[in-house]
């Protein structure tokens, strides 16, 4: 292994990611990652394209969709490519800055679609709990304000947490257990001091995997109490339906990565369960806003009926 050296910090020219280890039709699963990775591409980029040239799904909550879907591309992309390079084509080497760049943009995605979470959760929150008054604390502008913060501070956040890797001396060894450049797996890799990094590593964990569903789940708690004043079940029901598509695109965010570090304590387990926790959701949140929203599969019918129209008029010529 050779090294660079700057003064007394020592920086690997390379990582090895390890991935799974000796794991049997491991390939078969790395297939499967790419399988969700083309329909989580597909499948956002028509969420993205249907809000964009739709007048009609340009308001506050469509907003926070296509963010969801722009933050879902940038994950699978700054991810699963990357991770079948390493492993589908027993590559596993990764050069320093390639390995900081990847860890730097795995984690704004990651954190913008949390935060993404919490903003619809907001929205929902307005919406049921303060319907007279929505219109005016929940716009597009408030909106684009709101979500310019969370890029803003979110990228300068994991900028500085990024940066402060350079100040670590990796002269023990260069293999991350891991099927990624997991910026938690590095802090247990330096031969010097690296409390800083550690501290941010409790407030990454903390902005991501704390504060976001302590906040949903108080707005859920507001919207249940909202719910118990509506006199009429079908009034109930009714506005329950509006926040379905939130709580299983939530669910499938959140489940995975609970379960996993529940569970992950195998290192083969735990890279599944991470690699799941980080592919599935993209994939799936295109597919639950389109079966679970009107709107959108109204206008993904008209489409097709538009598309068809042409073909059975010739026929009928």
């Amino acid at each position: 292994m050779s090294f660079s050296q700057n003064i007394s910090i020592v920086h690997p020219e390379y990582f090895f990611i390890t991935g799974l280890t000796d794991a049997p039709y491991s390939t078969y699963f790395y297939i499967f990652i790419f399988i969700t990775y083309f329909i989580s591409v597909i499948g956002n980029l028509m969420v993205l394209l249907i809000i964009a040239l739709h007048r009609s799904l340009h308001s506050p909550m469509y907003i926070g969709v296509f963010n969801l879907a722009l933050a879902d591309i940038g994950e699978t992309n700054a991810l699963v490519p990357n991770m079948i390079k390493l492993f589908l084509f027993d590559s596993r080497y990764i050069s320093y800055n390639d390995c900081l760049a990847n860890m730097f943009f795995v984690n704004v995605f990651i954190i913008v679609q949390t935060y993404t979470l919490v903003v619809l959760a907001f929205d929902r929150f307005i919406a049921i709990c303060l319907p007279l008054r929505y219109n005016t604390i929940v716009n597009n502008k408030f909106m684009a304000i709101l979500f310019s913060v969370i890029w803003a501070i979110n990228t300068i956040l994991v900028i500085t947490a990024t940066s402060l890797i350079t100040r670590l001396s990796f002269c023990k060894s260069n293999v991350i257990e891991s099927w990624y450049c997991d910026y938690g797996r590095l802090m247990h890799m330096p031969c010097n001091d690296s409390t800083i990094n550690m501290i941010m590593v409790y407030i990454l964990e903390a902005f991501f995997l704390v504060a976001p569903p302590f906040i949903i789940v108080l707005s859920y708690v507001g919207i249940f109490f909202a719910l118990c004043k509506i006199t009429t079940w079908e009034g109930r029901f009714k506005a329950l339906k509006t926040c379905v598509s939130h709580l299983l695109v939530v669910g499938s965010f959140f489940l995975p990565i609970i379960s996993n570090i529940v569970t992950g304590y195998y290192p083969n387990a735990k890279i599944i369960g991470g690699t799941l926790s980080l592919t599935l959701p993209p994939m799936l949140n295109p597919i639950i806003y389109v079966l679970t929203t009107a709107k959108i599969k109204d206008l993904i019918r008209k489409m097709l009926n538009n598309r068809s129209a042409p073909i059975r008029l010739n026929v009928s010529k």
